[in-house]
Parts: C-alpha cells; structure tokens; sequence
C-alpha cells in the first residue's frame, strides 16, 4: 500500500460499521452534534518503540452560509492532517477536506480537497446535485452517481449513526462514496468486541475490518482494524494498519464536545496517552 493509500485512509478514519442507504431518507444521528472535536496522533510502532508521525483534527460546526443546500440547514465537517517532526523533512503533509452535509440526511452538497503530500499536490472540488443524482467535478465534467453517494469524509460521519443493534458478528456492510472522480463501494466487516486500554481508562470498543470493494485507488483489501466505542457516539478509538516492519497506527488523542459521555471502565484522571488492547476470542 503506497504512503498516500495509509494517509488517506488512516487520517479520515477509514471505512466503518456502515450499511447501504437506498434513498435520501432523515437520519436518527445520536452520535455527533456541531461542535464536535476530535484529535488523533498518527505513528509508527515497531519493536524499536513508536514514533509520531502526525497529526490529524477533526471538527463539526453549523454552516451559516446561504448557498450550500439553499435554504437547508448545513453541517460543515472538516478534517485536518499534517506530518509532524522528522516527517517534515522528508515526507511533508499538508491536507484538509471539507464536506458540507444536510444535517436531515447526512448527505453531502459540497466536498473540498487540498492535499499536500511531499511533492503530490491536489485541489479538488466536487458539487453534488441531489436532485438529478450527479456530481460536478473540477474539470466540469458531470458525472452520474447513486443517490446514496457520500464524499469519504461524510461517509464516516453518517456511518457513526448506526444503531450497535444493527450490528452482528460476521456481518458484512456497504456504502458508497465518491472520490477522484469516480464511485467506490466500501465493503466493511464487524468482528466483534474488545476493551481498549487508554489514557482514559478501559474503554469498550467494536472491532472494524474494512475493505475496498471496487475501484482502482482501492483495489487491496486493506489489513487494517479499526475500534469505535461502543456507544452512540462511535467515536474511532484505536485504528491499524500492517506494514511490511511494524505496524501504522492513530490513536485518539483529545475531544471535546461528544454528545453522549464516553463509557469508560477504570477511569483515569492523569495517565499518559497509551492505547493497548485486549485479545479477542479466539485472536493468537
């Protein structure tokens, strides 16, 4: 998997507990409200120790404008992600995505992409007409998609609303998203429970495998876990990712305005930021 493969996918939180959406229809989102901050540490770990390569920010505000979706009401979600230290010197990243949503649906209007990675630069910009089910690229191309398509910002988002009743063990789930110009289908699969160990005390999480159905960007199946609370909130914990020496991780750092408290085991005031975890059955 290349450097811009794990950034992606590791920094906007890959892909988790989803099912397909058939229509437009209103969202129940018990799981994030505006105001929403989330702050994650990207590393690498080997048996030499860990070391940061990153950060990456997530927030959720109430779109004011009067242009995106007319007259509906907008969330704005941003993610930010940027190298750190060393990093810089030789692998400098500089990324941020933007995605305004209906607040009913959770679908995008707009998503907006600057990436900067090393010598790699894209600017992206994508409008989604929901009433003709198409999506206006850069180069004014149009393209056709399905009326469920998300952006892979606001993927992750309307994701975090399924219920924990929907979920059972070896299921299989599915969402579309839009990214370079083209429509992927994510496959994801739920591998049970597991508690986490972190700076805030024993968390219990759900175990994500995602995967990438179609597409050539994404045309591995990712070896990558994820681990959401089990919760409402579903907020990512712990995610994942084997390399050929060690392993790529993030880890949540900081939050701040959840909406429903994490259900945290053991709790600790003052600790240092670790995140372990718990075997699974069955797990060697």
């Amino acid at each position: 998997m290349c450097r811009k493969q794990i950034l992606t996918a590791l920094v906007f939180l890959f892909v988790i507990n989803t099912q397909t959406l058939f229509s437009q229809d209103t969202i129940v989102n018990n799981a994030f409200k505006a105001g929403e901050y989330l702050k994650y540490r990207v590393y690498y770990s080997s048996s030499l120790g860990n070391l940061t390569a990153g950060e990456a920010i997530l927030t959720v505000e109430n779109w004011k404008g009067t242009k995106v979706g007319r007259t509906k009401d907008v969330y704005h979600i941003t993610g930010i992600g940027n190298s750190k230290g060393m990093f810089n010197w030789f692998y400098k990243v500089r990324d941020k995505f933007e995605t305004f949503v209906n607040k009913q649906t959770l679908l995008p209007y707009v998503f907006i992409r600057k990436t900067r990675e090393g010598k790699y630069k894209q600017d992206d910009r994508v409008i989604f007409n929901r009433d003709k089910n198409e999506a206006t690229t850069n180069s004014k191309d149009v393209k056709k998609v399905p009326p469920d398509v998300h952006d892979f910002v606001s993927a992750f988002y309307y994701m975090r609303t399924i219920n924990v009743e929907d979920f059972d063990a070896d299921s299989m789930y599915y969402i579309n998203f839009f990214l370079d110009d083209s429509v992927y289908t994510s496959a994801v699969k739920y591998e049970g429970k597991s508690d986490l160990i972190t700076k805030w005390g024993t968390i219990t999480c759900l175990k994500i495998a995602p995967m990438m159905a179609s597409g050539e960007v994404f045309a591995e199946k990712y070896p990558m876990s994820v681990y959401v609370t089990d919760d409402e909130n579903h907020i990512p914990i712990l995610a994942e990712s084997a390399v050929i020496v060690g392993s790529i991780k993030m880890e949540l750092i900081e939050y701040d305005n959840i909406v429903s408290p994490m259900k945290i085991k053991n709790e600790i005031k003052k600790a240092k930021a670790v995140v372990t975890k718990d075997k699974l059955p069955g797990e060697q």
